[in-house]
């Protein structure tokens, strides 16, 4: 496979759908603290995510999925969660994650909480097991 057609080696743009500006930017930019790159409003508002662009679609009437749509690879889950619970996000709890808070650990050790944007689209955050 020539260089150039390795996917491996370009950016990757991540899509969320919206349908509403204001709670869009009030949530990705004011909550979650995403840079707004741009508003290509009434197509999308670009966000930047630590160099990996979100382009929030602007999609009309959507069904959000019951599965996560984007999340985040972090370092302090615990603080994460606090933090953000202190702006306002809600954490998830699902019954399979039996008294775990809202921060459940997987077989292998990872720890994931996950929290739905205004849209319903469904959001996590993922901390790996310490090596």
């Amino acid at each position: 496979m020539p260089d150039s057609a390795r996917l491996s080696t370009v950016p990757l743009v991540a899509f969320v759908p919206i349908n509403d500006k204001d709670q869009a930017l009030a949530f990705y930019r004011d909550k979650l603290g995403l840079f707004l790159i741009e508003d290509q409003s009434p197509f999308a508002l670009v966000f930047d995510a630590h160099g990996t662009m979100i382009r929030a679609t602007f999609a009309g009437e959507f069904k959000p999925q019951p599965f996560t749509v984007l999340g985040w690879h972090v370092s302090d889950i615990g603080t994460m969660v606090r933090d953000l619970g202190a702006a306002g996000i809600e954490f998830n709890h699902y019954p399979w994650m039996g008294e775990s808070g809202s921060i459940w650990t997987a077989p292998g050790g990872s720890q994931i909480a996950w929290f739905n944007d205004p849209f319903g689209n469904v959001l996590s955050l993922q901390q790996s097991p310490a090596s």
